[in-house]
């Protein structure tokens, strides 16, 4: 069994439970985690995922985070002075995790999202770099209702989790989904 195969199977166990609508936003995090050289193959199965929300009950939400440092740059107003020096780009990155933040909460408070929803959030390694995805997490989780799920490429290790494997990561109170846990 493939690694996706198995992270599929595991996040079907873990959408099935009943859900605990009293918890805490940071607590109603899951993490697929998965090695990031798999990230191609795990995009070309997202409608697997979506199909075994759907099947335990609940609603499936996409958001999609590739595009997010694009988009926000094009329309930054000295985008043109970063190109020409981007180590001037360090002060005005906090200003891409606002954004990025506002994007993932209004993907949680849309029309339609509910406690029954399932808001899974792809493109995490293209943030890599340009803020820390533990601080947009903090901010976000007390707008989740249903779940919020991370697709992670990287490894994590009891609440320690440590994306595309080459920093220090961060403590969280989130469920982590391995393929692993299919065994």
């Amino acid at each position: 069994m493939s690694e996706i195969d198995g992270l599929v199977k595991a996040y079907e166990r873990i959408v099935k439970l009943l859900w605990d609508l009293s918890l805490a936003g940071a607590q109603k995090v899951w993490f697929a985690i998965y090695d990031p050289s798999q990230e191609r193959r795990l995009r070309l199965r997202l409608d697997e995922f979506a199909a075994v929300t759907k099947n335990a009950g609940y609603n499936w939400q996409k958001l999609d985070l590739t595009d997010s440092f694009a988009n926000w740059m094009a329309n930054h107003e000295y985008r043109e002075d970063y190109f020409a020096d981007p180590e001037a780009m360090e002060i005005a990155l906090d200003g891409f995790a606002e954004h990025v933040t506002e994007e993932i909460i209004n993907a949680l408070e849309a029309v339609g999202v509910d406690n029954k929803t399932v808001v899974a959030i792809v493109g995490l390694a293209s943030l890599f770099g340009l803020t820390r995805a533990s601080t947009i997490f903090e901010k976000a989780s007390s707008s989740i209702k249903g779940r919020m799920l991370v697709f992670f490429p990287g490894h994590h290790e009891g609440n320690n989790y440590r994306l595309l494997d080459a920093r220090d990561g961060w403590n969280y109170l989130s469920i982590a989904i391995t393929a692993d846990l299919n065994n």
